[in-house]
């Protein structure tokens, strides 16, 4: 889970602070000091960390906190706001040109996942309602223009290619030619990698530069590798001019320390993170959001825009209705629960909650995958008469269930019970719901979730 050492460690420090009603400097000096190791040990780049104590100290010590009627509070919403401001302060947007194509040049390392990226932004962009083009100019790794091609056929998103002997100057310019002539308005450079910074590569990357004057010139580098990723960073930046970052593997990047180095070190902003493997694993990186996270205030906005994406909002009105009237079924069950799977793994989704670092039990929390896969393919055994009265399913049935999911009779009682229970637990849900809205009106409707 991504910054999850990090996280800990710092809301621990900040839970301290949180239950004083007196604030004195010592107890700023103490808490500064722990923070300051807690960033050193997720590899966060030591004058970066100087700094960023140095700016909270200057500020928590200063009137404005100390005499404040909830000192504790002022100073985490000190830590808050110069946390969000070495990350880069508000979220950097994609570039776009006047005069389309806008163009976007692909950079890095190999094995920083740089074609993969390439094929989730264009997926990112289609989702925008644009109409990128992707250009194969990776000319030296073997089968990196077919991984590129299988990319956009999954994607259905044009992949252009004038193979492996030619030169990447002249497939750039031709990719763009071929944008304009078919109406794309974004063109996405996928550029050649090499295992380290070298002449060659770079003199090759500043030609392609020179010839296409891209609008974005992204760096994609591996969030996991720490301190390294943000050298990489900087070499890059100065040769070719850097307009942002793409961190990946995010996801996995328990320590934290690219993600707040990269920005302070090379004033080049992070666009995107990478938070898993699919297609649609890229988002864009809000600073404030990532700070909030990380010190246990939660990240609501991103949680509402995952579930708007994932649910369909007449299946939601459907299912209000359903449960108001208790006609919810197995069907509807599974409906939503593939609706919430869409919103990505559910402990990372807990972690946007609002305090949710302080919940008991929920640091180990992990969500078994396997089970969940076990409750859609018993399900997906019953017919549909099974589905919606699971009420005639009896030991015969059961077991029939059970043969066709590959689960046991043991498996399907279980579920069976559950659902039971879930239907008692919506009867009293519906009732609190119809006094809510007597009260207050409106507001987002989240798909059920046990």
């Amino acid at each position: 889970m991504a910054f999850e050492g990090l996280a800990e460690r710092l809301q621990a420090v900040m839970q301290k602070l949180r239950g004083k009603g007196k604030v004195t400097e010592a107890d700023v000096k103490e808490a500064m000091r722990e923070v300051r190791l807690a960033l050193l040990e997720a590899d966060v780049n030591f004058k970066v960390v100087k700094s960023f104590v140095n700016r909270v100290k200057e500020r928590a010590i200063g009137q404005e906190v100390l005499q404040s009627l909830t000192p504790g509070q002022q100073v985490i919403k000190v830590v808050n706001e110069e946390l969000t401001e070495l990350m880069g302060g508000e979220q950097s947007k994609l570039a776009k040109s006047n005069r389309p194509p806008t163009v976007i040049m692909m950079v890095g390392l190999q094995g920083a996942g740089k074609t993969t990226t390439t094929g989730k932004l264009a997926r990112f962009l289609t989702k925008q309602n644009h109409r990128p083009l992707l250009v194969a100019g990776d000319v030296y790794r073997p089968a990196a223009i077919r991984q590129l091609q299988v990319l956009g056929e999954q994607l259905e998103t044009p992949v252009f290619s004038l193979g492996d002997k030619e030169d990447p100057v002249k497939i750039a310019e031709q990719g763009i030619a071929h944008a304009k002539e078919n109406n794309h308005d974004y063109v996405i450079i996928d550029t050649a990698g090499r295992l380290h910074i070298d002449e060659s590569m770079m003199d090759e990357l500043k030609a392609i530069r020179e010839k296409v004057s891209p609008d974005e010139i992204l760096l994609v580098v591996d969030a996991m590798t720490g301190q390294d990723a943000v050298n990489v960073a900087e070499s890059f930046n100065n040769e070719m001019g850097l307009t942002g970052v793409v961190l990946t593997k995010l996801d996995g990047d328990t320590r934290g320390g690219a993600a707040l180095s990269v920005k302070a070190v090379t004033d080049c902003p992070i666009k995107f993170v990478g938070m898993g493997e699919k297609t649609d694993a890229l988002e864009p990186f809000f600073p404030d959001r990532m700070a909030s996270r990380i010190l246990g205030m939660g990240d609501v906005l991103t949680l509402i825009e995952k579930a708007q994406q994932a649910v369909d909002a007449e299946k939601a009105k459907d299912l209000e209705r359903k449960m108001r009237t208790q006609t919810f079924t197995l069907e509807d069950f599974l409906d939503q629960l593939q609706q919430v799977r869409k919103m990505g793994p559910l402990e990372d989704m807990l972690t946007m909650l609002p305090g949710a670092g302080q919940l008991k039990g929920l640091k180990n929390f992990k969500v078994d995958e396997k089970q969940i896969g076990r409750v859609e393919a018993i399900i997906q055994s019953m017919t549909q008469q099974e589905k919606l009265h699971p009420e005639i399913i009896n030991a015969s049935r059961r077991k029939r269930i059970a043969n066709g999911s590959g689960t046991t009779v043991q498996d399907v009682n279980r579920l069976l019970k559950q659902f039971e229970d879930m239907k008692k637990m919506m009867k009293q849900f519906s009732s609190m719901t119809q006094k809510a809205k007597k009260k207050k009106r409106g507001g987002f409707r989240f798909p059920f979730m046990s």
